[in-house]
This record gives C-alpha cells, structure tokens and sequence, in this order.
C-alpha cells in the first residue's frame, strides 16, 4: 500500500540540474550525512579525495576517521563521504567532491554544507529499497518559505532531473511527482529496475538532500515498497 500525500499527481520529463554551487544541504547540529562522489567509470582517477574549504584539507580514499569516512566504491564508480556529529561553527562551509588523473585535478562536485537547528529540507532516512519490479513512495517535507520553490527529484549520477513540470510523458512514465502546495512533495517511482539503484536527491529550490536507492531481483515476494521521509521544522 502506497503512502501518497493530497495532490495531483504529474508525469514528468527530464531535465539536468542545472546550479554548480548552489548545491546546499542543511543537517541539523549533531546529525550526519553521506554524499555520493561519482568519477568516470571509463577512465578512473589515480587519487580521489574530499576537499574542505572551511580548513583546506584533503582527505584521500580510503580514510576513516572518528567523525569523518572517504570510501572508495570502486565497482560502483563513486566514493562515498559520510560526516557524523556536524557542528554549526566547525562543518558550515563549501565542500568539493575532487579527482586527479595525471597531472589534471578536476571538482566533480561542490556544496555548501549548512549546519542549522531548523533545516528547510532535511532527511530522516537516507536509504530507501525495493525488489525489481516494484514501487518506491518517497515523500519530501520542506517548510514554509519553499512552497512556490520548484521541486525536483535528481539523480547524483548525471544530475537528470525529474520536474514537476508538465512536459514529455512518453518517455518517462516509471517516475511521477505531486506537490500539495503546503508542506512536502512526494515522488513515486513505478516499474523498479536494477539500473535504477543509486543515489538521488530531492531538491527545493536549491536545497537538496541525499537519497540512496537499491534495487534487488525479486525473490520470494511478488510485491514490495518502501517509503523514505525528508523532514523540516
């Protein structure tokens, strides 16, 4: 059984995120957050590390830390960084996903990281799952003062997004998009195929907010979904 807020539900098209550094995401003081680094899998770097602003340091694949893991995926293209116990005065500043090939050194991927007591877009559980096949709901909270802010569902891995304009239906049917107009959006991705695991994230204006999507065979049960909740106070 689906969870579905009120309203009226749209077929989307695709477009690209388009917004470099306006990437934000906000945590509240004392929680964590995993961001995806996805590097060409063609052609992969000899080092891969993140980049911090805020005290200029570089911290290589594969460091583990106490508040602080840079792990390196490799047959999945991507490194992860997941930053635990954030601080308002100590993690609030601008982020680079960072890979160097030869003597190139290439950002492939930048955000501001916004420690705050009251996001605008924040996440309660970053992962979400379903077998092939199957449907995923998931619902995103934002306050107040994003209501007339676009609302989008993006993929980290080429930043393809899912509007909640009224364009091209034909192509795009699997993922549909609703917005009460109040309080949250939620996003319903039908039809799951394994190409479909990764990582997303919902985006409010220029709030995003990480989402990991696995998809698995079917196996015993026939029928499966999951929820996953982004909240705001």
């Amino acid at each position: 059984m689906f969870y579905i807020t009120a309203g009226f539900w749209l077929i989307l098209g695709v477009e690209s995120f388009e917004g470099g550094s306006n990437h934000t995401i906000t945590v509240k003081p004392g929680g964590s957050v995993i961001i995806p680094c996805y590097y060409d899998e063609k052609s992969p770097p000899q080092k891969k590390y993140w980049f911090s602003e805020h005290d200029q340091s570089n911290k290589y694949t594969n460091t583990t830390e106490e508040n602080l893991s840079v792990i390196d995926h490799p047959d999945q293209s991507l490194f992860t960084v997941t930053m635990r116990n954030l601080q308002e005065n100590k993690h609030n500043g601008q982020y680079y996903c960072t890979v160097e090939t030869g003597q190139k050194t290439n950002i492939t991927y930048e955000l501001y990281l916004q420690v705050h007591s009251a996001p605008d877009v924040s996440v309660m559980n970053s992962s979400v799952s379903g077998h092939e096949g199957d449907d995923v709901s998931v619902q995103c909270f934002y306050s107040s003062g994003y209501k007339d802010k676009q609302k989008r569902w993006c993929r980290y891995k080429d930043q393809k997004c899912f509007s909640e304009e009224k364009t091209d239906t034909s192509q795009n049917s699997s993922v549909r998009i609703s917005d009460d107009g109040e309080s949250s959006f939620t996003v319903l991705m039908t039809g799951l195929t394994l190409s479909d695991s990764g990582w997303y994230f919902c985006s409010v204006g220029h709030q995003t907010i990480p989402v990991q999507l696995t998809v698995t065979e079917d196996g015993v049960f026939a029928f499966h979904t999951s929820t996953v909740f982004c909240t705001s106070t």
